[in-house]
């Protein structure tokens, strides 16, 4: 059975898309720590990151830090941290989050967005990548 991100990915549920190439997708968590929280996932769907064949895992690294460098110049924020957990959807994902504090990072404080807000700020990073 296709897991969520393989779902997104075909399109078969919405989400608020901010790039993607051959091998990789970058979408808006919607749930997330901090406004321009974007999860990167390989295309072909992994369970864990470090069953990742060695080209694709560079290959995702690559693609997460262009995204990290757009959202950088998009969205207010000290820096960008990144996580890679993979409890939640058994599909590697690479977390990237707009930084404030440490609280940004806990993954216990959730920031509640509008569809509109979740659009707009998408649509800053996605000018940013240009």
């Amino acid at each position: 059975m296709p897991s969520l991100f393989t779902k997104i990915i075909n399109g078969e549920i919405p989400c608020y898309k901010i790039a993607e190439d051959d091998n990789y997708f970058a979408f808006l968590d919607i749930n997330p720590n901090a406004e321009g929280h974007t999860l990167c996932v390989p295309k072909q769907e992994v369970d864990k990151i470090m069953d990742m064949e060695e080209e694709a895992y560079m290959g995702l690294m690559a693609f997460s830090r262009k995204i990290g460098k757009a959202i950088e110049k998009a969205i207010p924020c000290k820096r960008v941290g990144m996580a890679v957990i993979g409890l939640e959807v058994p599909h590697v994902h690479v977390h990237l989050i707009p930084l404030q504090s440490m609280q940004n990072a806990t993954f216990q404080h959730k920031v509640s967005l509008e569809q509109e807000e979740f659009e707009a700020i998408a649509k800053k990073i996605r000018e940013a990548l240009e």
